[in-house]
């Protein structure tokens, strides 16, 4: 009896190949390190109390040492009671519901120094770079979702049905492309006049999908004339099977690697739209913002809200980048 063997499927081979490259799985565990902490944070696990004033202003890093005047910094910054005042008639009011709200709440001696430094309203750095990453990474991951959804969908409409139809997506694509991809950004920020997440993640979204809609229709127009497409409209599929039903999952790979690539990308257009003002509204943090307000902060040597967030996002976008190039590498079936 001849023992049958089952071949690897495309993507068990490709986890294999993936698995083999030690600088891949580092990157990948790097990745899914931020991303637990992204899910810790929206479940509020974590880094929830960010805006708690826990520190005098501009605290230094505890690595750094504290600050000489730091300590009467502090002593400064807490409540005292104020003596009556004759002159006024609300003075004795005012001290009971002072005393009383010190019953409640009593003050807590704010730090000078933090593991990683505060900013000026004495919040903790390594909170709000954890918070503020909530905000960018789900940025970066929902419009690169946004925007492969919109290329592939683009892509296979034009891919196999050519004629007309492929002529007016490359029209649109044609215009897409002739502007620069900042340019368009900022003017699609400018006309739709409002901030928040929902707000640039559809400016991303529908700015991003030509990149993968090129490689998409391109790969439609090569699987539209193969073998197995032909069997399948020879027994009466329909046009939508054969397109999302038989080529899309060969073509699956192409969108994954493009997620990756625009994941990385997108996340640094938000830190750029949140630089230049055009990204989160007040009172949302995100690595963007946290740069923004930053470059105030250099002129007075505050350097560590600055190093938190560059360095955060620069290890993240690396990993990132080194993933999405494995990633594609193990896809690729003529890559042995």
């Amino acid at each position: 009896m001849i023992a049958s063997h089952d071949s690897a499927g495309l993507w068990t081979l490709a986890w294999r190949r993936l698995r083999a490259d030690r600088i891949a799985m580092a990157a990948l565990a790097v990745v899914a390190g931020c991303l637990l902490l992204v899910l810790l944070s929206g479940l509020g696990l974590m880094a929830d109390d960010w805006e708690r004033e826990v520190a005098v202003n501009y605290a230094p890093p505890g690595f750094v040492g504290a600050d000489p005047g730091a300590r009467a910094l502090a002593q400064a910054q807490l409540p005292r009671a104020m003596p009556p005042n004759a002159f006024d008639p609300l003075a004795a009011e005012l001290a009971e519901l002072k005393a009383q709200l010190a019953a409640t709440d009593p003050p807590v001696e704010k730090r000078t120094t933090l593991p990683f430094g505060a900013d000026k309203w004495g919040h903790d750095i390594v909170k709000k770079t954890i918070k503020g990453g909530e905000t960018s990474i789900v940025v970066g991951l929902v419009a690169a979702l946004l925007a492969v959804t919109l290329g592939t969908l683009f892509g296979a409409v034009s891919g196999f049905y050519g004629g007309w139809v492929d002529d007016l997506f490359n029209w649109f694509y044609s215009v897409f492309t002739a502007i620069p991809s900042i340019l368009m950004i900022l003017a699609v920020a400018a006309v739709l006049q409002q901030k928040g997440v929902a707000t640039i993640v559809l400016i991303l979204g529908l700015t991003g999908w030509t990149g993968p809609y090129r490689l998409m229709r391109a790969e439609y127009i090569k699987h539209s004339a193969r073998e197995y497409v032909m069997a399948a409209d020879a027994i009466g599929a329909s046009s939508l099977r054969r397109m999302f039903g038989h080529i899309l999952p060969n073509v699956a790979h192409v969108a994954l690697v493009q997620m990756s690539i625009l994941t990385v990308g997108f996340i640094k257009a938000e830190v750029i739209l949140s630089f230049l003002g055009f990204g989160v509204p007040v009172g949302t943090v995100s690595w963007g913002s946290m740069l923004n307000e930053a470059q105030n902060e250099l002129i007075l040597g505050k350097w560590w809200q600055m190093a938190a967030a560059a360095g955060t996002m620069a290890i993240l976008v690396t990993a990132f980048s080194l993933f999405a190039d494995a990633l594609r590498d193990a896809l690729d079936p003529k890559i042995k």
